[in-house]
């Protein structure tokens, strides 16, 4: 192992890194770190000062816990905790504005969250972790402000189940902990009592400390004779539910009968120019129709690069898509999809046809997808790859029934959801 490896490995352990040694490790791969300085805080939220105090003293407090009321978080959520707690303001240099609240201006980084888990999508990847630290660092990143809104707001089992989803409520409750402790502001003890509160409320849906709440409610709806009818089943079910449309998950066997008897396959890709989709469509996805917006292009606009007709373009591949789920054919959607609007048309008409849909989300570093664009035939311009990478919206769980991650060379890196009727 080099120098870098051995440093992460030790946050498995028993190491305690201040931020400015994480800085040391981390700041080539994470730029934004070395803004943390000149990046300021609002002085009524956070006294302690600027991003890079506050981050320091979130990491301090986050050790304390390790050692006392968190002692039994290990290995790679011990990990993972740590690079959270580093990263979880990441993007606050790029979201940071001054904004007039009730007549006093105010010092405010909205949206800093999803941008942060977005901004780590190329960055993480690169480094030597397990797929599934990396995406528990990018959950708990992008969803960490979300604990006391679902209290605040009296949001029910649906709010909740949807956040465990997408991260891991007790690590994004310590994490949340921390970051509370680590900082200066009158209203901490109010602060403190809504995460509480948040707690409570997990524990009761038996969503804390669940790595996958798959595992505890698919079991009751086991029910179908054929794998493939129950494939169905257990992933829409799991969407209706967190979705709110149902209260118990029991409800979707009634909800779905005829629905999972005949249903088509809408695979829908997600991954900046360079990730190799199409390469991965025709390797797995062979006897399904493909609805390819470059291909549409070529046939309207004569080239594939070609922008013109973009309405055109795009209506003819609605008009094909739902032809092809109408049929009950197996389709895919073969397009970037890197922003959630874009996602969300094409996984909407899935929905209304009661098509089974699947988000195969590529995640490649940086590096790697620029080789591969200079590589293949289609290339675009390096400026496109900059501007894709910029404008990378991750996706969340319930965007579709359930979602494949792919890496390098087409190396599948996990997925989530039912894929064989198998719980």
């Amino acid at each position: 192992m080099n120098a870098l490896e051995t440093w992460l490995q030790s946050l498995t352990q028993d190491h305690t890194p201040d931020f400015w040694e994480c800085v040391d490790f981390l700041a080539d791969y994470f730029p934004l770190l070395l803004e943390f300085e000149r990046t300021e805080q609002d002085a009524i939220w956070h006294a302690e000062g600027n991003v890079a105090i506050h981050t320091d003293m979130v990491l301090t407090e986050l050790y304390k816990l390790l050692c006392t009321e968190a002692s039994h978080i290990k290995g790679t959520n011990r990990q993972a905790l740590i690079l959270s707690a580093l990263l979880h303001d990441i993007a606050k240099p790029v979201s940071t504005q001054r904004k007039t609240i009730a007549g006093i201006e105010r010092v405010v980084a909205p949206k800093h969250e999803e941008k942060g888990a977005n901004y780590l999508v190329t960055r993480l990847i690169s480094l030597s972790l397990d797929h599934h630290v990396i995406t528990s660092v990018m959950g708990m990143v992008g969803y960490h402000n979300q604990l006391k809104l679902l209290v605040i707001k009296n949001k029910g089992y649906s709010d909740y189940l949807h956040l465990a989803m997408n991260a891991n409520l007790e690590l994004l409750y310590w994490l949340e902990i921390a970051d509370m402790r680590g900082r200066v502001c009158d209203d901490l003890a109010q602060q403190l009592n809504l995460l509480e509160e948040f707690r409570l409320f997990a524990e009761d849906y038996n969503l804390w400390g669940q790595q996958d709440p798959l595992l505890t409610q698919l079991p009751k709806i086991q029910v179908k004779a054929k794998s493939i009818e129950q494939t169905y089943l257990n992933n829409v079910a799991m969407s209706q539910l967190a979705a709110g449309q149902i209260s118990t998950i029991e409800e979707a066997i009634a909800k779905n009968y005829s629905a999972c008897q005949s249903y088509s396959n809408l695979y829908v890709m997600c991954g900046i120019s360079g990730s190799g989709k199409s390469t991965w469509i025709e390797k797995h996805l062979g006897n399904f129709e493909v609805i390819s917006l470059d291909s549409i292009r070529q046939e309207l606009n004569g080239k594939r690069a070609c922008q013109k007709n973009r309405g055109q373009v795009l209506q003819l591949a609605k008009q094909r898509l739902k032809q092809a789920l109408a049929n009950k054919r197996h389709v895919v959607w073969d397009a970037t999809n890197i922003r959630k609007d874009f996602r969300r048309i094409v996984c909407d008409f899935g929905r209304s046809y009661g098509a089974l849909i699947t988000l195969v989300v590529f995640q490649l570093s940086e590096k790697s997808l620029r080789v591969n664009n200079q590589n293949r035939r289609y290339s675009v311009d390096n400026k496109v790859i900059s501007e894709q990478i910029n404008k990378l919206q991750w996706p969340c769980f319930n965007e579709a029934h359930r979602l494949l991650f792919i890496g390098e060379k087409g190396k599948e890196l996990a997925r989530r959801g039912s894929f064989d009727g198998a719980m």
